[in-house]
């Protein structure tokens, strides 16, 4: 039989590569001759380079750069064997990287464009840009400044905007940027549909999280507010209503905008770069996992990604959960077989934690038992 083992992670307890390797154990144990498919998944966020060469192959290529409050850093990016390269902007500009010292004003994108200049340097024509994580606020200038597009001040001088100074940009000029990006496709995986300024946007919802006081996050919006306009004016793009402009600092925004990036959901990313229709094709089960599973996790989510596409290809799927929430029988609409709990002695979350790997493993067991004397 041949099987396909793509789990997210289990947030704050098993990463999904952990997760993949688990599953693929039981499965070894009760299965005679078992052909095992493993796609871990992540959401752009921390872990997505390894996710993807774990699941495509291919290498980490070693990279100092800019930090998000402009120190040089050590960082990475991912190679695949069809030789797409996979950046996180978490690994140039997220929000562990400024420990205590949070700058929600000053934190920039620069060095996650440094990434992506490298990898282009090296040959890279796709690029998947995970966008998750950050301490900035900068609309993604600093990214496009890395790439080549200029930016000027009231005084005509070229900078470098980050969140506090967005309001100060006169001009900006991305021929440069376009030049740098000739032949090359940009993807970024964003996970979330909030607008880049506004109630919902960037500076409200997620600049508090980045240490911002009230009075910073009303800077922070008028200065995302004032990227827009520059980029309509300067770029010939409109994401004042951009679903996921607002993704790692208005990153979104910044890359639909000058870059001309696709955002794509992370899980599709996932699926169109491994070739997952194509695996499903000689596939007798999928075997899906993450933390919760509720009416959330059926707008868009992982679960709800994989389910459509094993629901159009005829193969069932289990979903293995931490916990089951609220609507999440709606998922057996999309294709998800059965789903099941690892919750197995129904403790609350910060004790189930401790034990969930085994607890991960225990299920799998009885699951796989339960199917060799059903087919018996």
């Amino acid at each position: 039989m041949k099987f396909v083992v793509i789990p997210d992670s289990f947030k704050g307890t098993i990463s999904s590569i952990r997760a993949s390797e688990i599953i693929a154990e039981a499965i070894n144990r009760h299965c005679p001759s078992p052909r095992i498919v493993k796609i871990p998944v992540a959401d752009g966020g921390e872990g997505t380079v390894d996710c993807f060469l774990a699941a495509c192959g291919g290498r980490r290529v070693a990279v100092r750069v800019t930090g998000p409050l402009g120190n040089q850093v050590d960082s990475f990016y991912g190679v695949l064997e069809d030789g797409t390269a996979v950046v996180e902007m978490a690994a140039a500009a997220g929000l562990p990287m400024v420990g205590d010292r949070p700058d929600p004003l000053g934190a920039t994108t620069y060095g996650a464009g440094e990434l992506v200049r490298h990898a282009i340097a090296g040959g890279a024509r796709k690029v998947i840009v995970g966008l998750g994580g950050s301490a900035t606020t900068d609309a993604g200038c600093g990214f496009a400044a890395a790439l080549g597009a200029v930016f000027r001040d009231p005084s005509g001088a070229r900078f470098v905007p980050t969140g506090g100074t967005l309001e100060a940009i006169r001009s900006l000029d991305v021929a440069p940027l376009k030049e740098t990006l000739s032949g090359v496709s940009l993807t970024a995986m964003c996970d979330i549909d909030n607008p880049l300024y506004g109630p919902r946007g960037a500076a409200f919802v997620y600049a508090p999280q980045k240490g911002a006081a009230d009075s910073e996050v009303d800077l922070l919006d008028r200065g995302l507010v004032h990227a827009a306009k520059v980029f309509l004016r300067d770029a010939g793009t409109d994401v004042s209503g951009l679903p996921g402009g607002g993704a790692a600092g208005g990153m979104g925004a910044g890359l639909y905008a000058l870059c001309g990036a696709e955002l794509k959901m992370g899980i599709e990313t996932v699926l169109d770069t491994v070739g997952f229709t194509e695996i499903l094709r000689d596939a007798d089960l999928v075997i899906t996992g993450e933390g919760k599973i509720d009416s959330q996790s059926l707008s868009g989510k992982v679960v709800s990604g994989i389910a459509r596409r094993c629901a159009a290809g005829s193969v069932p799927l289990i979903a293995v959960v931490g916990d089951v929430g609220e609507g999440a029988e709606a998922a057996y609409g999309q294709g998800v077989t059965a789903i099941f709990s690892i919750n197995r002695v129904a403790v609350p979350f910060s004790e189930a934690r401790k034990r969930s790997e085994r607890d991960l493993a225990a299920t799998m067991d009885d699951l796989f038992r339960f199917a060799r004397i059903w087919r018996q």
